[in-house]
């Protein structure tokens, strides 16, 4: 074989096998295997695990469902269990557990301050206006409708409340008056009535005689 002839050979099986390779790799490209097909699994391996993120999340390890939907419902039943009547606890205060005094003051002129205070181990409610009746007294006297307080005076234990008695008329314009020397104060629970003591000298007592609603502070009690 001459020369010229092995090279025209090598020549062609050359091309021929570069021809064949150039085939397989357009095949590859076609059919999604090959280069194209090994970026594939990357893709969706990128794709797929934030599914699995967001379901796992939602589930306790006991496979109680968490998050806000559970802390919502846990509130609302501890809301519930909070909210309490609290009148229904509240007890009046009686004179059976309470002490009570009487006091003349200078001023305002012509007062008398009540001052009761709890001696009992309960928290007690004074409740609305003393009912106090001087000596031998028909009628209780009348409030100043305008003392009345936004809320309950309750009572711890050792704690006072106060209300204010205006005895009579500051410029003598009363009439009916009368010295009284004996006192009786009903609570609104409508037990007994105490029986504070007064000046040995008495107090003077007019048709002017008004009181106070139950007050938490002396000074307000004294503003009326």
């Amino acid at each position: 074989m001459s020369t010229r002839t092995r090279r025209t050979r090598r020549t062609r099986v050359f091309v021929a096998a570069t021809l064949a390779a150039a085939a397989l790799t357009l095949t590859a490209c076609r059919s999604g295997e090959g280069v194209l097909d090994e970026g594939a699994p990357a893709g969706s391996a990128s794709t797929s695990a934030p599914a699995a993120s967001t379901t796992s999340p939602s589930r306790t390890s006991g496979g109680t469902p968490a998050g806000p939907a559970s802390e919502g419902a846990t509130g609302g039943a501890a809301g519930s269990q909070g909210a309490k009547d609290p009148g229904s606890t509240r007890t009046p205060c009686s004179s059976t557990s309470t002490r009570t005094t009487a006091t003349e003051v200078s001023r305002p002129l012509n007062h008398l301050l009540l001052t009761v205070t709890n001696t009992g181990s309960k928290n007690c409610d004074l409740v609305g206006r003393p009912a106090v009746r001087f000596g031998e007294a028909q009628s209780v006297p009348p409030a100043f409708e305008d003392s009345k307080p936004q809320a309950v005076v309750t009572l711890a234990p050792g704690e006072s409340g106060y209300a204010s008695v205006l005895l009579s008329a500051a410029d003598g314009s009363g009439s009916n008056g009368y010295t009284a020397t004996s006192l009786e104060v009903f609570l609104d629970d409508g037990a007994s009535a105490a029986h504070p003591s007064l000046p040995a000298k008495g107090v003077y007592v007019d048709d002017s005689v008004t009181v106070s609603y139950w007050q938490s502070t002396m000074a307000d009690a004294l503003a009326w």
